[in-house]
């Protein structure tokens, strides 16, 4: 896994801080988890997201820049009508 494929998905999720997420993580035996939430903030090896507090027990969750280079995660932003075009994250309207 190379550290400039991680940097890229970062700077990538950089300009979508604020933007509605849906988040589709594998979590093992079949088990696929969908949330929605707003990208809180990116740090070095994490980002955050702030999930919709009525849908969803817990307020934020963390996932690594590597759950999306290994496909774990799956990404999709709402950008205000706008499709939007991110490697590694799947792009919508």
């Amino acid at each position: 896994m190379s550290k400039n494929a991680l940097a890229e998905i970062k700077n990538e999720l950089d300009g979508y801080i604020g933007e509605k997420i849906l988040l589709k993580a594998n979590s093992g035996r079949r088990k696929t988890i969908e949330r929605k939430g707003v990208l809180e903030q990116t740090y070095p090896s994490v980002f955050i997201i702030k999930l919709d507090e009525e849908q969803h027990a817990f307020k934020r969750v963390s996932y690594s820049y590597a759950d999306i280079l290994t496909e774990t995660v799956e990404l999709t932003v709402f950008k205000k009508n706008e499709k939007v075009m991110v490697k590694y994250l799947k792009n919508t309207q």
